[in-house]
């Protein structure tokens, strides 16, 4: 623990040990200490030194400010919140780097532990660089190399690291510039003197009266170049160095030609403007000195040569040792060849298609622009796309021919159905494309299906050809079986009791006359009415029955349909009179006026 940790850092730095006495004696020093420490933060008192001389901080909590026991400082410091100089990292200077070459002491004799090729002392024989002696400097003791130098371990930080003129010498630049000022000075002896010259022989004044006469843009070109004079800057008006990007001040700029900022855009790096800057003006002469870069790729033999690098490519590739710079003249006639080649090709491709096919009627059809001609039709439209004006264009039905009938038939394909085939309803036949034959053709399909249908041998194909059925529908057809066995049973005792009935009648009229025998028939045939009723009312009860089920089941969603709501879906079978009368009674007429009123 600390020696005096209960006492302010102001009361520890002024006292080494602690006071010893009562407790009132304590409480005294203790408030003395405060006020001392409160006076120090309002800054009427001194504030505490450090070794070093540096005032410390009174705000500084005493936390920080107080010694730990084991750091052995008495005073008052911050020293052991700093970092501590054995823990500090030192890297290398800024001028510190690996020296090059080697020192200039050479030794006279060789020196045990040397190199035994060389002599040398910074390295061993496996390491040494020099070419291999026939004997070397360990025993012969001449010529021994001079000793590198000691390189130091360099200890580079972040910014070291990635120093890229780390190591740099600035006089090397040094030397680079006296070099070049020596070969300046050297063009100006060579000028002054060429010009001395040309003034003995005379000559100077036709050079002068040739550059006056000459063109105006090499003149120009010149003039500008040779007060073209900036640091860094080496031109010679011969060579045509950097005068390319001078621009003769005549001229107008390119920015300068068209002050409409949506105008064609201007490059202010590569000074390019590629789009006309004309192109939504009137201004045809100012149009034709400047119209764009992009002009000038598209004019002249632009097109043609790269169609003709192109074309080198192509052969280069396919083996063909042509050039467009180095053969021209080959690569023009190579190209001629396989243009004529070619088209002749084709046209030999055409005619043969034509001759083998035919077709040559279709090819001097009317040009585009009649097929597709405009009308004087005035329509006008909406911004919504409806009709205002004018008659618009009759909606073509449908893609294919209508009404039109092929192979002698007067129906089309698909308007008779039968046993789940398509077919023509003029003659019933089931093969597409095949000759109308007419009724007769009718009769035979009716022939053929009734002959069909009374073969000995049909029903038991049919039961052959049947699959198996599974549990389920055995079990159904069972079921249907056992109820139409039943209601034949019903009906049976009906028919007994009726002509038990009718056999009492008769005995009891036995002597009556024809007209009551006539009379029994017609009774007869209204009991068979009657019953043939009580049918078709039952057939409605069973429909209207159907119908609701049908609507509920619709009503509901299909997620939440019964298991087995579609389970009368297999037990359909042929209906009978009485079932198709009550359907068409039930049966809703769309096309009846008079069904709504209903």
């Amino acid at each position: 623990m600390a020696g005096i940790s209960t006492l302010l850092p102001s009361k520890a730095a002024k006292f080494e040990n602690p006071p010893i006495g009562n407790s009132e004696s304590k409480r005294e020093d203790w408030r003395k200490a405060k006020e001392l420490e409160e006076a120090r933060k309002a800054g009427t008192a001194p504030a505490l030194t450090d070794e070093s001389g540096k005032d410390i901080n009174p705000h500084i909590p005493q936390y920080i400010a107080t010694v730990p026991w084991y750091v052995g400082i008495d005073h008052p410091t911050l020293k052991h919140q700093r970092q501590q100089e054995e823990k500090i990292k030192k890297f290398s200077g800024l001028g510190e780097w690996y020296k090059k070459g080697v020192s200039g002491t050479v030794a006279t004799k060789f020196r045990k532990g040397a190199c035994a090729n060389c002599g040398s002392m910074t390295h061993k024989k496996k390491d040494c660089v020099e070419r291999p002696r026939k004997v070397g400097a360990q025993f012969t003791g001449d010529k021994i190399a001079p000793d590198e130098h000691a390189q130091p371990n360099l200890n580079m930080d972040y910014d070291g690291k990635r120093d890229r003129w780390n190591g740099y010498d600035p006089n090397e630049h040094e030397r680079v510039i006296q070099e070049f000022a020596k070969v300046e000075e050297a063009k100006k002896h060579l000028k002054v003197k060429k010009l001395y010259d040309d003034m003995l022989t005379g000559e100077a004044n036709i050079e002068q009266e040739q550059r006056d006469a000459g063109s105006g843009d090499e003149g120009d070109e010149d003039k500008y170049a040779d007060d073209f004079d900036m640091p860094g800057t080496n031109f010679d008006s011969k060579r045509r160095i950097t005068v390319r990007n001078l621009r003769i001040r005549e001229d107008t700029a390119k920015y300068l030609r068209n002050l409409n900022p949506n105008s064609a855009h201007y490059d202010p790096k590569t000074r390019s403007m590629r789009m006309n800057p004309y192109k939504d003006t009137s201004n045809a002469e100012q149009q034709s000195e400047f119209a764009g870069e992009n002009f000038v790729r598209s004019s002249g033999d632009t097109q043609k040569m790269a169609s003709s690098q192109l074309f080198a490519w192509d052969a280069e590739r396919k083996g063909t040792d042509v050039h467009l710079q180095a053969d021209p003249t080959k690569l023009e006639l190579l190209q001629r060849q396989f243009t004529t080649k070619k088209e002749d090709f084709k046209e030999k491709q055409k005619s043969g298609i034509l001759e083998k096919y035919g077709g040559t009627e279709h090819l001097d059809a009317p040009p585009r622009e009649l097929l597709f001609a405009q009308t004087e039709d005035y329509v006008e439209y909406s911004k919504h796309g409806t009709l205002i004006k004018g008659q618009e264009k009759a909606k073509v039905k449908s893609r294919y021919e209508e009404d039109v009938y092929i192979n002698n038939h007067s129906s089309v394909w698909g308007s008779f159905w039968r046993e789940g085939c398509w077919g023509y309803s003029c003659c019933h036949s089931m093969v597409k494309m095949s000759y109308c034959v007419g009724t007769a053709g009718r009769t035979a399909q009716e022939a053929a299906a009734t002959l069909a249908i009374t073969a000995p041998g049909h029903q038991e194909e049919e039961e052959e050809e049947e699959p198996e059925k599974s549990l389920l529908e055995q079990h159904k057809e069972k079921l249907e079986t056992e109820t139409a066995k039943k209601k034949e049973k019903r009906d049976k005792k009906k028919e007994r009791k009726k002509r038990r009935k009718q056999k009492k009648k008769n005995k009891k009229e036995e002597s009556s006359s024809s007209s009551s025998s006539s009379s029994s028939s017609s009774e007869s045939e209204e009991d068979e009415e009657a019953i043939r009723q009580a049918k078709i009312e039952k057939a409605l009860k069973e429909q209207a029955e159907h119908d609701r089920e049908a609507d509920k089941l619709l009503q509901i969603d299909e997620r939440k349909r019964p298991y087995n709501s579609l389970s009368s879906m297999n037990n359909y079978k042929e209906p009978t009179e009485e079932e198709m009368e009550a359907f068409r009674m039930k049966r809703k007429r769309t096309d009846d006026p008079m069904a709504d009123f209903i």
